[in-house]
Protein backbone atom coordinates (compact mmCIF):
# COMPACT_ATOMS: atom_id res chain seq x y z
CA UNK A 1 0.00 0.00 0.00
CA UNK A 2 1.13 3.61 -1.23
CA UNK A 3 1.89 7.01 1.42
CA UNK A 4 -0.68 9.24 1.49
CA UNK A 5 -0.09 12.99 1.88
CA UNK A 6 -2.98 13.04 4.24
CA UNK A 7 -3.52 12.93 7.69
CA UNK A 8 -5.54 10.13 8.14
CA UNK A 9 -3.83 6.66 6.80
CA UNK A 10 -6.17 3.64 5.68
CA UNK A 11 -4.95 0.52 7.97
CA UNK A 12 -6.76 -1.85 5.98
CA UNK A 13 -8.89 -1.38 2.49
CA UNK A 14 -12.83 -2.68 2.45
CA UNK A 15 -13.81 -4.77 -0.13
CA UNK A 16 -16.75 -1.58 -1.41
CA UNK A 17 -16.57 0.20 -4.57
CA UNK A 18 -14.76 3.14 -5.19
CA UNK A 19 -16.50 6.69 -5.72
CA UNK A 20 -15.51 9.81 -7.73
CA UNK A 21 -15.97 13.32 -6.08
CA UNK A 22 -14.70 16.52 -6.10
CA UNK A 23 -13.10 19.24 -3.48
CA UNK A 24 -12.76 22.50 -3.99
CA UNK A 25 -12.88 21.27 -8.08
CA UNK A 26 -10.44 18.89 -7.84
CA UNK A 27 -11.35 15.32 -8.39
CA UNK A 28 -10.67 12.45 -5.43
CA UNK A 29 -11.58 8.98 -5.29
CA UNK A 30 -12.39 7.56 -1.81
CA UNK A 31 -14.12 4.41 -0.76
CA UNK A 32 -18.30 4.34 -0.76
CA UNK A 33 -19.50 4.07 2.76
CA UNK A 34 -16.14 6.35 4.17
CA UNK A 35 -17.70 9.88 5.23
CA UNK A 36 -16.51 13.24 3.69
CA UNK A 37 -13.91 14.08 6.41
CA UNK A 38 -12.08 10.79 6.30
CA UNK A 39 -12.48 10.26 2.23
CA UNK A 40 -10.92 13.94 1.86
CA UNK A 41 -8.44 13.45 5.04
CA UNK A 42 -7.26 10.61 3.70
CA UNK A 43 -5.67 12.63 0.37
CA UNK A 44 -5.43 15.67 1.72
CA UNK A 45 -3.30 17.21 4.65
CA UNK A 46 -6.45 19.94 5.73
CA UNK A 47 -10.04 19.88 5.53
CA UNK A 48 -10.31 23.49 5.12
CA UNK A 49 -8.83 26.89 6.51
CA UNK A 50 -10.24 28.39 10.18
CA UNK A 51 -12.29 31.17 8.54
CA UNK A 52 -10.32 33.69 11.42
CA UNK A 53 -6.76 32.56 11.11
CA UNK A 54 -6.40 31.15 8.06
CA UNK A 55 -4.65 27.87 9.92
CA UNK A 56 -5.08 24.67 8.56
CA UNK A 57 -8.08 22.19 10.23
CA UNK A 58 -9.08 18.56 9.98
CA UNK A 59 -11.75 18.58 12.12
CA UNK A 60 -11.88 17.53 15.89
CA UNK A 61 -14.46 15.52 17.36
CA UNK A 62 -15.30 13.14 14.43
CA UNK A 63 -19.02 12.64 15.70
CA UNK A 64 -21.61 15.50 14.75
CA UNK A 65 -20.97 18.09 18.03
CA UNK A 66 -18.43 20.55 16.93
CA UNK A 67 -18.51 22.75 13.70
CA UNK A 68 -14.95 22.22 12.56
CA UNK A 69 -15.88 20.14 9.64
CA UNK A 70 -18.61 22.19 8.39
CA UNK A 71 -18.34 21.88 4.33
CA UNK A 72 -20.49 22.95 1.70
CA UNK A 73 -22.04 20.63 -1.43
CA UNK A 74 -23.86 21.21 -4.67
CA UNK A 75 -26.83 23.09 -3.99
CA UNK A 76 -25.50 24.67 -1.47
CA UNK A 77 -26.12 23.27 1.41
CA UNK A 78 -23.98 23.27 4.64
CA UNK A 79 -23.18 19.30 6.15
CA UNK A 80 -20.34 18.53 8.82
CA UNK A 81 -17.68 16.41 6.55
CA UNK A 82 -17.78 13.80 9.70
CA UNK A 83 -21.43 12.73 9.63
CA UNK A 84 -22.32 12.77 5.61
CA UNK A 85 -21.27 10.44 3.24
CA UNK A 86 -19.43 10.78 0.22
CA UNK A 87 -21.19 9.51 -2.74
CA UNK A 88 -20.33 9.36 -6.59
CA UNK A 89 -20.52 12.32 -8.50
CA UNK A 90 -20.82 14.54 -5.22
CA UNK A 91 -19.04 18.47 -5.14
CA UNK A 92 -17.85 19.71 -2.04
CA UNK A 93 -16.37 23.01 -1.23
CA UNK A 94 -14.89 24.85 1.35
CA UNK A 95 -16.17 28.02 0.71
CA UNK A 96 -20.19 28.22 1.06
CA UNK A 97 -22.10 31.16 -0.70
CA UNK A 98 -21.38 34.12 1.04
CA UNK A 99 -24.13 36.47 2.97
CA UNK A 100 -24.85 39.63 0.48
CA UNK A 101 -22.95 43.14 1.17
CA UNK A 102 -19.81 41.15 2.78
CA UNK A 103 -17.66 42.58 -0.11
CA UNK A 104 -16.32 39.00 -1.41
CA UNK A 105 -17.56 37.79 -5.25
CA UNK A 106 -19.67 34.50 -4.45
CA UNK A 107 -18.01 31.13 -5.83
CA UNK A 108 -18.73 29.66 -8.67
Amino acid sequence: MGTSPGQLHRLCRRRTPDVTFSFDGVAMHAQEGDSLLCAITTLASHLRVHEFDGRPRAGFCGMGVCQDCWVWIEGGHRVRACTTQVREGLRVTTRGPLLPGMGAETSA
